[in-house]
């Protein structure tokens, strides 16, 4: 595991993009810098509300127009 990675929790599950499993979820910031912030985050694979991801990078934002060209 990565030593400058910023763990979140999965607050909402905002739904189901592509084909390839990609789910959007809101996730609050539990450490770091910008500790309390809510981003919006592309997640692949399975996701649970209550969930911890451990984010590298929490500068950007995830698009809404996943997939589409």
């Amino acid at each position: 595991m990565a030593d400058d990675a910023i763990p979140a929790e999965v607050i909402t599950i905002l739904g189901r993009h592509g084909a390839k499993g990609v789910v959007s979820v809101k996730c609050r910031l539990t450490d770091g810098r910008d500790k309390g912030k809510v981003l919006t985050r592309n997640v692949l694979g399975p996701v649970r509300l209550g969930d911890v991801l451990m984010l590298r990078e929490t500068e950007m934002e995830s698009s809404e127009s996943y997939g589409r060209r």
